[in-house]
């Protein structure tokens, strides 16, 4: 039987602050991926890199197969230089899908070929001294921006001697604060929260020297927020995925900050139902607090490694967030209970032992109950107002 492992929450906020404050688009994850990496060497946890720099990390158990891996990603959103302007200013567009209006009056840093350089990104219309009513009625889009250097630079040769050139990225600055009640408010949660998660999930296991019942694999990869994310990084043999990211709230549907949200379906299809269910019987079990939802625009790792061709279960696991893709605020409480559930699921049972076979005969293989729901006598279900019950 599984345990449910005390998280070092010390070491969680250590660990997402240190990410936070590493610039991590799309495409420039260098130093993340390095960082990671030494994290990983502290733990005493075994790992090798992808050509591009995605992890993969291993805990091993007990059998080494069917086995199974927990997945997050280091890349965030960001933007890139498109255009160097006459007015001494770069127009840009944006890496990942997020809102111009949540681009409007970041802090950045530039990173040319000869180093990092420091501005703003301001709408072209920003001072209200200058054009009165249409800063407010300028559209939003990433036509509408420009980044202000500090730099003396008022031409585009001024931005030329400067270093600055077409495709340099642009990182958005993440100033992490947490509240004495436990909200966190930052940028790039999704996913560095994630990542702080399942190092601290990692962390728990191997200070409660655990064995493990199968091989886990804690993989962390570099392109998630453009859609690539773990279509290269499984092993062959790996059966079950759980991928770790962001839940949004919907005002109405979903107010879940505190505790953990199992995705039943995302826009890429459902997950897979006797994973799901296994998570769910894991919440219940060691009573995590948690809800199922379903996400209408949302993509995550799973369906990368689906469309890429491997042939394996997957499950999404999050930590509620507020404003996604925006200034995200979430909860220690969903951060802690979602480590609780991973320690309690790298415990567990494989859900299906004949999953060690890519092909193999019937037997074995996982079974839907189609059994009838039995209501209770002393309740009947309506369809319609009051008035029209008896």
């Amino acid at each position: 039987m599984e345990s449910k492992l005390s998280i070092d929450m010390h070491y969680m906020k250590k660990i997402l602050g240190k990410l936070l404050n590493i610039p991590s688009p799309t495409g420039y994850t260098d130093k993340i991926v390095h960082f990671t990496c030494n994290e990983l060497e502290n733990l005493g946890i075994s790992y090798e890199l992808t050509r591009r720099g995605a992890i993969r990390a291993d805990i091993k158990g007990h059998k080494s197969s069917p086995d199974r891996a927990v997945v997050a990603h280091l890349d965030t959103l960001g933007a890139m230089v498109t255009r160097l302007k006459s007015n001494g200013r770069l127009s840009i567009t944006s890496i990942g899908t997020w809102s111009s209006r949540f681009a409007e009056g970041a802090r950045v840093s530039i990173f040319t070929d000869f180093g990092a350089r420091r501005g703003t990104i301001l709408p072209l219309k920003s001072s209200g001294h200058a054009y009165d009513q249409e800063i407010d009625t300028q559209p939003v889009t990433w036509d509408q921006l420009e980044v202000r250097v500090d730099e003396d630079s008022l031409s585009v040769d001024d931005l030329v001697e400067l270093g600055f050139n077409v495709g340099d990225w642009v990182s958005i600055d993440s100033p992490l604060e947490i509240s004495p009640g436990g909200y966190v408010n930052a940028r790039h949660l999704d996913n560095k929260a994630g990542v702080a998660v399942l190092l601290a999930a990692a962390h728990a296991v191997v200070e409660a020297e655990i064995t493990l019942p199968i091989d886990c694999h804690l993989l962390f990869t570099i392109s998630e927020e453009v859609g690539s994310g773990a279509s290269g990084i499984l092993h062959g043999d790996v059966a079950e995925m759980v991928s770790i990211d962001n839940a949004p709230l919907v005002e109405g549907r979903n107010r879940f900050e505190k505790g953990v949200t199992i995705c039943i379906k995302d826009s890429s299809g459902p997950f897979d139902y006797h994973l799901t269910h296994l998570l769910i019987e894991l919440c219940h079990r060691h009573k995590i607090l948690h809800q199922r939802d379903v996400f209408r625009y949302y993509r995550c790792d799973a369906a990368s490694a689906i469309e890429a061709g491997n042939d394996l279960r997957t499950a999404l696991t999050c930590f509620g967030v507020d404003a996604s893709h925006g200034y995200e605020r979430t909860h220690l409480g969903s951060m802690e209970s979602l480590a609780h559930l991973m320690t309690v699921y790298m415990q567990s049972p494989p859900v299906a032992e004949r999953d060690r076979r890519y092909l193999g005969p019937i037997n074995g293989f996982t079974e839907q109950s189609l059994k009838s729901a039995q209501k209770p006598e002393d309740q009947t279900c309506y369809i319609g107002s009051d008035e029209d019950k008896p």
